[in-house]
This record gives structure tokens, sequence and C-alpha cells, in this order.
């Protein structure tokens, strides 16, 4: 494992990722507005996501660990009221 400041490094770089996603979740959920919003790229994110994972897990990098972990489950939110809001628009 790296030393704690490295760490601490990544897991500030971490924070900053998942509160970037912050405008794009409450556009989904607050403002119930999806237009503009590619679950194709969000996919393809959730694969590079999917893989920093495993890297981290790989060299046991508790920073990228938790790091991926906690922006996964950002981005499975943004997914998944997009995909909510699509439904409920094509059941109208």
């Amino acid at each position: 494992m790296a030393e704690m400041w490295i760490e601490a490094i990544g897991l500030f770089a971490g924070v900053l990722g998942i509160i970037a996603w912050i405008p794009q979740i409450r556009e989904v959920w607050v403002n119930k507005r999806h237009e503009g919003i590619s679950l194709a790229t969000f996919s393809v994110v959730t694969i590079a996501l999917g893989l920093w994972l495993l890297y981290g897990i790989l060299i046991e990098s508790v920073s990228m660990i938790i790091a991926n972990v906690m922006t996964l489950s950002v981005i499975f939110a943004v997914i998944l009221g997009v995909v909510r809001l699509r439904k409920a628009e094509s059941n109208q």
C-alpha cells in the first residue's frame, strides 16, 4: 500500500470527482431534466470506472477503491434517474 499522504491525495481527488457530478444529479433528480444526457457515454464511463476500481483493488489502493466505488454510485444514480424519467415520459 502507498504511503498515507499519497492515499490522502487520492482520496481528495476522489472527493472532487464526486463533487463534479452533483450538478448532473441535481438536473436529473431535482429539476427532472435529462435532455442532453447520453446513456451510451455514461455506460462507457461506468466501464472505465469499473476498470479503475479493479486496478485499485489489484494494487491495494484504498483511495482508488473508495473513490471509484463512490463515483460509480453517483453515476448509477444519474443513470437510474435518466432511465426513470425517460420511462415516465414514454408512458404518457
